[in-house]
């Protein structure tokens, strides 16, 4: 390799001194111009080196190659405060397992169901527009706007419609706006623990309200806004993150009544409207909302790619125009190109192919991992097998611990799974595991994961 021969040869040389030219190394070496190039800015990035156009390239001095003693910053935890933001709970998320463990923890699509073609067709398209690289508005391109108030289904515009990048920007962003630090902040017990992660970053306090097999319970939900005088109520009415519960039609217009009655607004979190296994979709509370007490959220990311970081908030009166102000103080606006892509994307009929096989897949995939659980691992109890999203919520027999227990088992033998402490308020009311069945690479090896949960589960 190249680089490890200059690092030899450099290390015979002096500080300041000049090594031979790009052209030179190129015909003693026997490599290409690009191959030279690559190898001397590695070096430089190592501080082996330092260029200098129009003079050449020179052995950097050693001091300058000596690291840095660690600087003394414990200064800071004062100036900071007594204010955290807890990234753990994120970071799990994010984190990629080893290269031979089957995932059960990830919330994204596997790359095998992600429109990659298509995105691929899309971004280069949008890279080809004239003003791909303008300024946009500080709410997002119209036509994007437009095509998020289209899906919404509801009596929105464009004009209504903030572009974000992604739902977890979109989260920040809405908790930031509405509501001040210090706030108490009613949440669904268990929820998705990237809104409490959010919440708490904002100051904010999250109290949870427990919900059944039909989401939040509207009676324990008006006893906390009383108790509490929260103004923000954060739920999932649709394929519920994580155990995938539904909110019926009659807890919806009461979640809305209470809601109303206290003066309080609601962020709706719909991730999964493009995530259903086919059949009917549920009515947005957006939809049956006349006086802009639902704020809603949604993003193409989940049912697109990772990096498809678009999202969009759904607002009326004056908390868009807080939200618009809030975007416009933090960056100004959204990167176009990506924008311009999602707008190519949603315009073709290769993005309406790509949902009606996803809905099929991800149909075969979740009645593929319950029907292993059954089979394998019968003690196990599954909530319910939802008809949307990417995941199941197992219950576990024994104590709390039992989740990060078998976790830990899990992990020896080679999956990965997510214990459901994260995704409650408080403290959880018993052992849970988050099981998604959209980051493996087929149903075979959706199979093979749980097999080696059943080993997990004998071994502890």
């Amino acid at each position: 390799m190249l680089v490890t021969t200059l690092r030899a040869e450099i290390a015979r040389l002096a500080p300041g001194d000049r090594l031979p030219s790009n052209r030179d190394l190129v015909r003693g070496h026997s490599v290409s111009p690009v191959t030279v190039a690559r190898a001397v800015a590695a070096l430089a990035a190592e501080g082996i080196v330092v260029t200098r156009p129009g003079s050449g390239t020179f052995v950097a001095s050693r001091r300058s190659r000596t690291p840095h003693t660690a600087a003394d910053t414990s200064w800071q935890t004062v100036a900071l405060g007594d204010r955290s933001v807890d990234a753990r709970t994120v970071t799990d998320l994010l984190s990629p397992p080893p290269a031979s463990t089957i995932t059960l923890a990830g919330g994204y699509l596997h790359r095998s169901l992600q429109p990659t073609k298509a995105l691929g067709a899309a971004l280069s398209r949008a890279a080809r527009r004239p003003d791909a690289w303008d300024r946009t508005p500080t709410a997002g391109l119209e036509t994007l706007r437009s095509q998020f108030a289209r899906l919404a289904g509801a009596d929105v515009g464009a004009d209504d419609v903030l572009i974000t990048s992604g739902g977890q920007d979109a989260l920040s962003m809405a908790f930031r706006s509405i509501a001040a630090p210090g706030s108490p902040i009613l949440v669904e017990s268990p929820t998705y623990q990237g809104a409490l992660a959010a919440a708490r970053a904002a100051g904010l306090r999250p109290v949870p309200v427990p919900i059944d097999a039909d989401g939040i319970r509207p009676d324990l939900l008006a006893d906390a806004f009383a108790t509490t005088g929260a103004r923000l109520l954060y739920c999932q009415p649709a394929f519920h993150n994580p155990t995938g519960a539904v909110l019926p039609p009659e807890r919806r217009r009461q979640v809305l009544d209470i809601a109303r009655a206290v003066g309080a607004f609601i962020l709706e979190d719909d991730f999964a409207r493009l995530l259903g296994h086919g059949g009917p979709l549920p009515r947005l509370l957006l939809a049956d909302d006349d006086d802009g007490t639902v704020v809603y959220l949604t993003s193409l990311t989940k049912p697109a790619s990772p990096s498809l970081r678009i999202g969009a908030l759904i607002a009326r009166g004056p908390v868009a125009h807080r939200l618009r102000a809030t975007r416009l103080v933090d960056d100004f606006f959204l990167a176009r190109p990506l924008q311009e892509a999602a707008v190519e994307l949603l315009s073709t009929p290769a993005w309406d192919r790509h949902l009606r096989g996803l809905a099929t897949a991800l149909r075969d995939r979740c009645a593929t991992l319950a029907g292993a659980l059954a089979t394998e691992i019968p003690e196990w109890t599954v909530a319910g097998v939802p008809r949307g999203g990417l995941h199941l919520w197992v219950r576990l027999p024994g104590p709390v611990e039992s989740a990060t227990a078998i976790a830990d088992a899990a992990r020896a033998q080679g999956v990965a799974v997510s214990t459901g402490n994260g995704y409650f308020a408080a403290e959880p009311p018993g052992a849970f595991l988050r099981l998604g069945f959209a980051a493996t690479a087929d149903l075979a090896q959706l199979s093979e994961g749980v097999h080696r949960l059943s080993k997990a589960a004998l071994a502890r």
